[in-house]
């Protein structure tokens, strides 16, 4: 029987809980759940250490966000498969998350026929992209629809600051006046979450106030 060593990670602590209980009741392959996370800082440490064989992968985590995750481990652990499983499918996202080691990328919204279809053939090294995922042709013409999210970064100013995609989208929704609450419901992510990025977003910036922040995006063509 084989044994799929397993890493979930999601922010949220009900989906991992209903994944893990969907995976560990399959026995052909059998999941082997050796470790789950919400914090993409505590999965990175995992990465490192753990010999897993599949990490199901959610983009939106706390602390590091899962393409930071795949970005600060490069080049994933030997044998080990990647699943990004996400609500996000802007194509610069879906390329970057297969640039830093993705295997097969998933809309969120996958029936649980279609994931498991997916997990098997990723197991077998074959490449999965769900139905709908944003991608482009050669030419740059998009051929399936994208999020509603805009990640058009201007990649100098984001390099010169180091902001990671989350923070980015954080400044462009400050820029829409929209407060942590709203940020949090657009992101699905928490209030809390929001406020430590909006901090670091301010001492990276060298502001000290939203207006700061809506000040320097604008001249660096963000909004």
């Amino acid at each position: 029987m084989q044994i799929v060593k397993t890493i979930i990670a999601d922010s949220h602590q009900i989906f991992l809980e209903g994944l893990k209980t969907v995976l560990v009741r399959q026995t052909d392959p059998k999941f082997e759940i050796v470790a789950q996370h919400t914090s993409g800082k505590a999965l990175v440490k995992d990465l490192k250490q753990l010999h897993a064989d599949l990490l199901i992968l959610d983009l939106n985590l706390d602390e590091v966000d899962g393409l930071e995750v795949l970005k600060i481990v490069q080049k994933p652990p030997a044998n080990l498969k990647v699943l990004v499983i996400s609500n996000y499918d802007v194509p610069k996202i879906v390329r970057t998350a297969f640039k830093y080691g993705a295997g097969g990328f998933l809309p969120k919204n996958s029936n649980i026929n279609l994931f498991f279809e997916s997990v098997k053939e990723l197991l077998d090294n074959n490449i999965v992209m769900g139905e709908g995922i944003g991608v482009t042709s050669p030419k740059g013409k998009q051929i399936a629809p994208a999020h509603n999210i805009s990640v058009s970064l201007n990649d100098r100013f984001v390099k010169r600051y180091s902001l990671t995609k989350r923070e980015v989208e954080i400044l462009q929704l400050i820029s829409q006046a929209m407060n942590n609450k709203q940020i949090a419901e657009k992101l699905f992510i928490s209030d809390q979450t929001v406020s430590v990025h909006r901090k670091n977003i301010m001492r990276k910036l060298g502001v000290s106030n939203a207006a700061g922040l809506i000040k320097t995006a604008y001249e660096n063509s963000l909004i």
